[in-house]
Parts: structure tokens; C-alpha cells; sequence
């Protein structure tokens, strides 16, 4: 806060001891500059407040995803087998063979794709070991909308 001190006479006259009377003014700025830096850090810090697995869904209208590296691709079968590439594992085998193809990098971009007569459960499974093993980068496979 900020005040201003004016000369004020007695009554008016010029002559005299000149006397400081203080005008109370609220400076703003520092206000302003506070809440401008508290809407950059919320407008920054709300997009990564959203947490989840992004998934798309079968037959779905949405465009494909951009991947500047090749991604793996496990593919759950309608039998419940699991495939890593063209290479069929087991569900114990699974995380030590992606971390052993992945060399570690967790953030390793990780396509999976479920059949239309796999079980929701089997798919879901595939997908919570993955996440369990620290790969988050985790998306699901569709086919675009026929109706369009």
C-alpha cells in the first residue's frame, strides 16, 4: 500500500507552516502482478492434473496417432493368447520380454490390440500389468468408423 503526501494550508492561506496531510491510495499493481503469475501456473499446471490411460475405442471416429518411433504392439487374440509383435507369450512372461525389447525406457510408446470376441477382462488385464510395470504410454488399437 502506497500513500501520497500533499501540502494542505490552513484555511485556504498561502502563509503559514505548511502541514503534509497523507492521501490513502491502494496500489494495484503488485495486487495484479500476484494474480497474473497465480493464472500462469494454474493454466499450466491444470492440463497435467488429468491422469488415466488413453484409450480408443472400437470403430471410433477419431484420427490416428502421431508416433515418432516405431511402437510395440501387444495383441491379445479372441483365445486369450497374448502377442508381442508376432511372437506369442505368456502373461508371466510378458513385462520381462517388454522391458527386455524396451531396453528399460519406460516411456516407450505401447500399442494394444484386443480382438472384437476377446474377452474386456483378458484386454483389461493385458493393460494393468503393463501399467503395473511402470509403462505409461499405453493406448489402444481401433478401426476407424465404417459409417463415415
Amino acid at each position: 500500500m502506497a500513500a501520497t503526501l500533499t501540502s494542505a494550508t490552513r484555511s485556504g492561506r498561502r502563509r503559514g507552516r505548511r502541514r503534509y496531510v497523507p492521501i490513502s491510495e491502494i496500489n494495484v499493481t503488485p495486487f495484479v502482478d500476484v494474480i497474473l503469475v497465480l493464472l500462469i501456473v494454474f493454466m499450466i499446471s491444470a492440463p497435467l492434473l488429468t491422469s488415466g490411460v488413453p484409450v480408443d475405442l472400437p470403430e471410433s471416429q477419431a484420427g490416428e496417432l502421431p508416433a515418432p518411433s516405431e511402437p510395440i504392439v501387444v495383441t491379445v487374440n479372441a483365445d486369450g493368447q497374448i502377442f508381442i509383435g508376432e511372437d506369442e507369450v505368456t502373461l508371466p512372461q510378458l513385462i520381462p520380454t517388454l522391458t527386455e525389447i524396451t531396453d528399460g525406457n519406460l516411456d516407450q510408446r505401447l500399442f494394444v490390440r484386443g480382438d472384437r470376441a476377446s474377452s474386456y477382462g483378458a484386454v483389461l488385464v493385458v493393460m494393468g500389468e503393463i501399467n503395473a510395470a511402470g509403462f505409461t504410454r499405453i493406448g489402444l488399437v481401433s478401426l476407424p468408423d465404417e459409417d463415415q
